[in-house]
């Protein structure tokens, strides 16, 4: 994951489907999160002024660390907050509301 997160602008998050993973070859969750888990240790790797997005809902503690999700360099409260009103507005225009 270093190596992958060396020097980028934006580290872009995903959500773990646990509901999806039933028979997946899964570690536990502590070791996902051991392996994949954005901390604010590997996000030291990125660019000091690197924002972290996530699509939101989180599972903190699996996908994210609190302190990162919390943290300085999060956009993810605006990102879910616009992505609500951005998706609204392609709906409406995809059912012909747009005059």
């Amino acid at each position: 994951m270093a190596a992958g997160l060396r020097d980028v602008d934006v580290v872009m998050m995903l959500r773990l489907q646990n509901e999806r993973m039933a028979g997946a070859m899964l570690p536990s969750a502590q070791e996902y999160f051991k392996t994949f888990g954005l901390t604010q240790e590997k996000l030291a790797c990125a660019k000091p002024d690197a924002i972290v997005m996530h699509p939101g809902p989180m599972n903190r503690g699996i996908e994210i660390d609190s302190s990162v999700a919390d943290g300085r360099q999060s956009v993810i409260l605006p990102q879910v907050t616009y992505g609500i009103a951005v998706r609204m507005a392609v709906m409406s225009i995809l059912a012909g509301n747009n005059g």
